[in-house]
């Protein structure tokens, strides 16, 4: 008779959670600045009663509505695996270029070529900076060249074109068309807050239940697994390096309209601003994780940070280094958060 061997079932720890009852922090990540929101609202009304003012809380969200969007843009490119560093000189060299192939050479302090009509400005503003995007997914897509290196030097090149068509100096006598998102108001709300919201609104939908959407969470996850599932990874990801640059010119187009001008130096610094909302947001810098809320969640928390510090009195020297700060906390938590090992 052969002799039997018994196989014993494999016991857990003793100690160990139900799967159930496992409190996992990563799902809850997207939620986590949520408390943070409430908590600088209550330090916002201790520090000075006009915080919560609808004059105070609306200047806030119109301020954040041009970062917002880079953060959007920001956040799905980097979902997909990708980054763009291109973005802080494209909302500002995309205005500067439309006004200046629309404005007519009146001998003022900005002369531009007048070759076509006031009321292309703003397409000419979007064709620009989608032209900017193709570009940089032909060079990191098709010439396989590091996306790290190319957006940084798209955003040299891209800030060295805007000061010189600029010639150093802030344009002033923008078309109408221009500023009319950035000054109207609808339902006494700004404009530039509606937009947002739903270009917000409409991103999270689409990664949530579109087919292409869904598909850049797995692309960002593994490039390779979703090629061999069939996903059309280069042309998913040149589609979103387009409409990053698109959405950053559009943001040019808020900026302008709502300070009524465009300076040589528009959006100079703001990819700090940028990595530090998406970051403490939840969206991964290794792609494939985080969602939209997350990173306007962040946006509002960087902007709501620096209007107490405004309130309190503190010096606006003290910005970025405060920025700075909370990237390298947040990077910190969502290492414990997302249960990555260190290697």
């Amino acid at each position: 008779m052969t002799p039997t061997t018994e196989v014993r079932p494999h016991s857990a720890p003793a100690n160990a959670t139900p799967p159930g009852r496992r409190f996992d922090l990563a799902r809850y990540r997207d939620l986590s600045l949520v408390p943070v929101l409430l908590v600088l609202g209550v330090i916002g009304f201790a520090v000075s009663p006009a915080f919560l003012t609808s004059d105070n809380l609306l200047g806030v969200g119109q301020q954040a509505t041009e970062l917002s969007l880079l953060v959007l843009a920001e956040a799905l490119i980097l979902i997909a695996g990708r980054m763009d560093l291109s973005l802080e000189s494209t909302i500002g060299v995309a205005p500067v270029i439309a006004v200046w192939l629309v404005l007519p050479d009146h001998g003022a302090r900005f002369n531009g070529l007048g070759l076509l009509a006031s009321w292309t400005a703003i397409p000419l503003c979007l064709t620009v900076g989608a032209l900017i995007g193709a570009i940089n997914g032909f060079l990191i897509l098709k010439l396989r060249l590091n996306g790290f290196i190319v957006t940084l030097g798209a955003l040299t090149l891209l800030r060295g074109l805007q000061v010189a068509i600029s010639q150093g100096q802030s344009i002033v006598n923008l078309p109408g068309s221009f500023t009319y998102l950035g000054r109207t108001g609808w339902l006494g709300v700004p404009a530039a807050i509606w937009i947002c919201a739903l270009l917000f609104a409409a991103g999270g939908c689409a990664l949530a239940w579109l087919r292409h959407g869904r598909a850049l969470y797995a692309i960002g996850g593994n490039a390779e697994a979703a090629r061999a599932a069939g996903i059309r990874v280069d042309r998913i990801t040149w589609t979103v390096l387009i409409l990053g640059s698109l959405l950053a010119a559009f943001a040019g187009i808020l900026y302008t309209g709502h300070y009524g001008s465009i300076s040589a130096d528009q959006g100079n610094g703001w990819i700090f601003q940028v990595f530090a909302a998406t970051v403490i947001g939840g969206v991964s810098l290794n792609g494939g994780r985080g969602t939209l809320f997350g990173a306007l969640t962040g946006v509002l928390t960087l902007q709501l940070v620096v209007n107490v510090m405004t309130l309190a009195g503190v010096p606006p020297l003290w910005n970025q280094f405060l920025n700075g700060a909370i990237i390298i906390v947040a990077l910190i938590i969502s290492r414990f958060a997302s249960g990555e090992k260190q290697e």
